[in-house]
């Protein structure tokens, strides 16, 4: 069953600002928010510490929004497509995608890991370390199991999934009920069109709340400053420089040349999300810039169904730096207790962060929890669980780097796939690319298009 709607969406891009002043740009004060956060965090870290209200109540705004706009993106997306068929294809070629991508991030962290030997000279004594701190994480991390994965996609009721905000029971709701709406024949489009209506008061709401992110990153950066100081990464920053070079390298050779190969640049693309960016190194938390992204991508020419499976779905499947992370500091770990893996033990480490991390979604510190389980999970654990409390203190910052990662590789997956799949819009990605600057200098509060589905909808083309 094919919806058609009220209108097309814009062959044009966003409208640029350049006669918008300088201090009204998001990005900027964005930017100039984390610097102060730093510099308050630093000179004055008691009064940085009491600033984390402001991070926390930016991210609940925007976490309160995430699973409504999901739900109503899903369900009007795979209701507008009207084939069963083309969903699961398309569903299936994000899946090929992102354990593919995520499997080379995982040996790209052991490979890092081997070859720069971070914790080799770091002799640290398993016995005068404190396990008691990394307590809470390694209990959530034991009770962590493939039943319990499976059991955790179930919630107790409809409403509770968007009450807990667990993205990925939200999709299991999302796509039951796109799927038995597809099924209603003509009794569908009005239920669609309700859905695709409620959809668009939720993007205009996150619209306004996003225009809080520089009080956001500044409350977060002063108090990250503040509680774990800047010596903390100095004292480890073998380690934490290895991980931004490793992570940074993956973005622009692996990444990179994937987006080649699908017709553009990733850097005109970083360029395009850097607002983005921005608000995610100032929160630590992917998951606040979710309901943007995916009108950013609707804009950059791929189909709007692709976006509505492929960015939610990217947020618990596709990893990319908490692959890396996990894989580099558990053999950061290893080697700074003097312990020797086998090669047994590293597949291990790789089969069991390929699982682990499916369910370390934007949320911050996730990935600690995942690093907890997959070390719990080696066969003669020569690496005791203590061990992690050597990188507590910089996850926070480590943090930061795994969710920029995890951003990109969600949007170079959009934009593949959507080329994989025929519907990505070559003539408005070139467009767009092609003037980066002028492109997503701020965030506003205006909500995606409508889809046009009917068999009058211009055609988009491959991108050559």
């Amino acid at each position: 069953m094919a919806q058609a709607t009220t209108s097309a969406a814009p062959t044009t891009a966003a409208p640029a600002t350049a006669g918008e002043p300088w201090y009204k740009v998001l990005y900027i004060q964005v930017l100039i928010a984390i610097a102060l956060g730093i510099a308050v965090g630093y000179f004055y870290p008691e009064f940085g510490k009491s600033l984390k209200w402001l991070g926390d109540a930016f991210v609940a705004l925007i976490k309160m929004m995430i699973a409504p706009i999901i739900f109503c993106t899903i369900v009007h997306g795979i209701a507008s497509i009207g084939d069963l068929k083309k969903v699961g294809r398309v569903g299936l070629k994000a899946l090929i995608y992102f354990e593919v991508v995520s499997t080379i991030a995982l040996l790209i962290g052991v490979l890092v890991g081997e070859v720069i030997r971070p914790g080799a000279d770091f002799h640290a004594d398993p016995s005068k370390l404190d396990a008691s701190k990394v307590a809470t994480y390694a209990s959530k991390a034991a009770a962590d199991s493939t039943v319990a994965h499976i059991m955790a996609l179930i919630p107790k009721s409809f409403f509770d999934a968007f009450a807990t905000g667990d993205l990925l029971q939200v999709l299991l709701i999302s796509i039951l009920t796109g799927v038995v709406v597809t099924g209603m024949g003509a009794r569908a489009e009005g239920i669609s069109h309700a859905i695709d209506t409620a959809g668009q008061v939720f993007f205009r709401i996150i619209g306004l709340i996003v225009k809080l992110a520089p009080l956001g990153a500044f409350g977060a950066m002063a108090f990250t400053i503040g509680e774990y100081g800047i010596q903390k990464v100095v004292d480890l920053a073998w380690l934490v420089g290895t991980f931004y070079v490793t992570a940074l390298l993956f973005v622009i050779v692996v990444l990179g040349g994937i987006a080649r190969f699908a017709g553009f640049s990733i850097f005109r693309f970083l360029a395009y999300i850097k607002d983005e960016l921005l608000i995610v190194l100032g929160t630590s938390s992917s998951e606040t810039v979710l309901p943007h992204m995916m009108t950013k991508m609707r804009r950059l020419g791929c189909s709007d169904s692709v976006v509505g499976l492929v960015i939610p779905t990217g947020y618990s499947f596709n990893l990319d730096g908490t692959n890396i992370y996990m894989t580099l500091a558990t053999l950061f770990l290893a080697q700074a207790v003097g312990a020797d893996l086998s090669f047994g033990q590293y597949a291990t480490i790789i089969v069991v962060a390929m699982l682990t991390s499916k369910g370390a979604s934007g949320v911050t510190g996730a990935g600690f929890i995942t690093l907890a389980a997959t070390l719990a999970a080696i066969p003669n654990n020569p690496v005791p669980v203590a061990a992690m409390t050597l990188v507590l203190g910089i996850d926070k910052f480590m943090s930061e780097c795994r969710a920029l990662t995890n951003l990109i590789g969600n949007g170079v997956a959009c934009v593949v796939v959507s080329r994989w799949e025929g519907e990505l819009d070559a003539d408005k990605l070139r467009e767009v690319m092609a003037h980066p600057v002028s492109i997503g200098t701020h965030i506003s509060d205006e909500s995606p298009e409508p889809m046009d589905t009917s068999e009058h909808a211009p055609k988009v083309a491959a991108a050559q």
